[in-house]
């Protein structure tokens, strides 16, 4: 794109360019966001219920799965086929992104939870925008003092929130398996910005819970979760619980979620990382009695802090 022909005597009388002005954020990324915010608070809950009599991985399967088939033929119907197609790299790269984010970030939560307090859980999944500044890092992408400062802060409330497993109160393996969950996500979203990924963010949605689906039930079948599975023992509240994590944990909130990483700035998505551990510990206690130790709050405390002075300072950078 060329630029208009400008006379050389008529320069020096030219007044500065006025500074760019921030981007302002749409109404519908924050609705987005609101959605991402309380919806995936809640779903902590909703997978500790359904662990409570179904198998981790397989049952995480049947969720995205399904959640990916819904949103296939949503699109198909309202969009047509045509918004579906996409290349094979963009293909493989969403399969990739939804490997990372469902089968290594969720499922990995999933098995956790049967052994881990929701509300535990979902703190420490809290400490993902720190990881999130340290790939950034890596790549390049020097983080601000306050976003160091975040990062060390968050770190050593991931540390106080380890101390229920190492004091014996949880399976010190179900709370380790919550770190690597958060390490996995935040890979799949950091990479989900700089792969070619498919250019509707609605049918990228899609593929990537097809994808993580498939791979949560392999690995159900891989540990044997099918042997001695009796439907007819599965809990009506755990399958009310699944059918709330489809609709709402994964076809709405997911969506709402992948469409922010093609949307929004990463650090702005980041924040529902303070938001979502205040509304799974609320749910946790009233709804099934977690108790809410020294350790939890505290370590729950210092890692939104942190958290918040990483978006904070990053989104200003």
């Amino acid at each position: 794109m060329t630029s208009p022909a400008v006379d050389p005597a008529s320069s020096a009388l030219r007044t500065p360019a006025p500074a760019p002005t921030p981007r302002r954020i749409s109404g519908a990324v924050w609705a987005a966001l609101g959605i991402v915010y309380v919806v995936w608070g809640s779903t902590y809950l909703g997978i500790r219920i359904v662990v409570e009599t179904m198998p981790p991985f397989l049952s995480a399967g049947l969720r995205f799965v399904v959640a990916g088939l819904l949103l296939t033929a949503l699109i198909a119907w309202r969009q047509g086929l045509s918004a579906l197609r996409v290349t094979r790299v963009q293909l493989g790269s969403a399969a990739l992104v939804g490997l990372l984010l469902l089968l290594g970030g969720n499922g990995l939560i999933v098995l956790a939870e049967t052994s881990v307090p929701s509300g535990l859980a979902a703190l420490l999944v809290a400490v993902v925008p720190a990881w999130v500044v340290l790939l950034k890092a890596v790549f390049g992408q020097r983080p601000t003092g306050g976003g160091v400062a975040g990062v060390l802060l968050g770190l050593a409330g991931l540390a106080v929130l380890t101390l229920p497993g190492l004091s014996g109160d949880v399976r010190i393996s179900g709370v380790l398996l919550v770190v690597v969950a958060t390490l996995l996500w935040s890979v799949g979203s950091f990479s989900s910005s700089r792969i070619p990924m498919p250019p509707n963010p609605f049918a990228a949605s899609a593929y990537e819970m097809v994808a993580g689906g498939l791979g949560c039930a392999a690995i159900g079948l891989i540990r044997g979760e099918q042997y001695g599975l009796d439907p007819t023992a599965i809990s009506a509240r755990s399958w009310i619980a699944l059918a709330s994590l489809v609709v709402f944990g994964s076809l709405i909130a997911f969506t709402a979620y992948a469409w922010l990483l093609q949307t929004a700035p990463l650090s702005l998505v980041a924040t529902y990382a303070y938001v979502n551990p205040v509304v799974a510990v609320l749910l946790g206690a009233l709804v099934l009695g977690e108790a809410l130790t020294w350790p939890i709050a505290l370590g729950g405390a210092i890692v939104v802090a942190g958290v918040w002075l990483i978006v904070s300072t990053e989104r200003r950078s």
